[in-house]
């Protein structure tokens, strides 16, 4: 049985992804900012004969999150399994996006992966084994207008999962990103219909992803048959980006 930390786990696709690799035998520990949207999350898993446990924890403070991952992986004996999907947009056109926007962007999307990804290598290569699936974005491929942080952050995700996959890979582990593309969320639902209606055109599938889709995404990523795949970016966007 394995041991999964899931961040931004208490809605929409750290949910979905907590909830399918439960589903799979793993033990997740969920990682959020709210207690009661983790309590519910832990109670869909447990009546599905899941396991999760949650844990709250501001990932933007490093020292706090870095000893929150250490005592996990100490409680349990092992860390298999690392998903870094939590995130924040503060969206504004570069000519005014100030600096305090630019920088807890990067804080929270970027540097918060690399302090997960430095304190879970020490226990995955203890175990000669782990998974590492960063979430990231299209637009971290792509560039948005009005994202300038939002993308920097996510491309920056890219290289340093590509540079993590070439230091780790002797070691059995993996890094690999997972980008999506337009998701139904919570996030997306707050968009103004004009803006959705803008997007539509620009994807071939003709719809929006779920949740469950990144969630399918990452599960194979994180289990034996994707063992073989690292360094990798994985675009689930209905061929938005293509």
């Amino acid at each position: 049985m394995r041991v999964a930390i899931v961040t931004g786990a208490s809605r929409g696709i750290g949910r979905a992804i907590a909830e399918r690799l439960a589903s799979q035998g793993n033990i997740v520990v969920g990682v959020a900012r709210s207690a009661e949207a983790l309590k519910e999350v832990a109670s869909a898993i447990a009546a599905t004969g899941g396991k999760f446990h949650g844990q709250c924890c501001d990932i933007g403070d490093s020292v706090a999150f870095a000893q929150l991952i250490e005592n996990i992986a100490e409680q349990h004996g092992r860390l298999d399994i690392l998903v870094n999907n939590a995130g924040i947009t503060k969206d504004g056109l570069l000519m005014r996006m100030s600096d305090d926007d630019f920088d807890s962007v990067i804080r929270v999307n970027l540097k918060s992966a690399f302090v997960a990804c430095r304190a879970a290598s020490r226990p995955m290569m203890k175990g000669r084994f782990g998974r590492i699936v960063n979430i990231g974005s299209v637009s971290g491929l792509t560039g948005n207008a009005g994202q300038v942080n939002y993308a920097a952050a996510k491309s920056g995700l890219i290289g340093m999962t590509k540079s993590i996959a070439r230091e780790l890979g002797g070691k059995g582990i993996t890094a690999n990103v997972v980008a999506p593309g337009f998701i139904e969320t919570d996030m997306t639902a707050a968009l103004l219909p004009q803006v959705k209606e803008q997007a539509l055109p620009h994807i071939p599938l003709k719809r929006f992803g779920e949740p469950k889709h990144i969630a399918a995404a990452v599960a194979w990523l994180a289990s034996d048959d994707g063992g073989y795949v690292t360094g990798q970016v994985i675009v689930v966007d209905g061929g938005m980006a293509m």
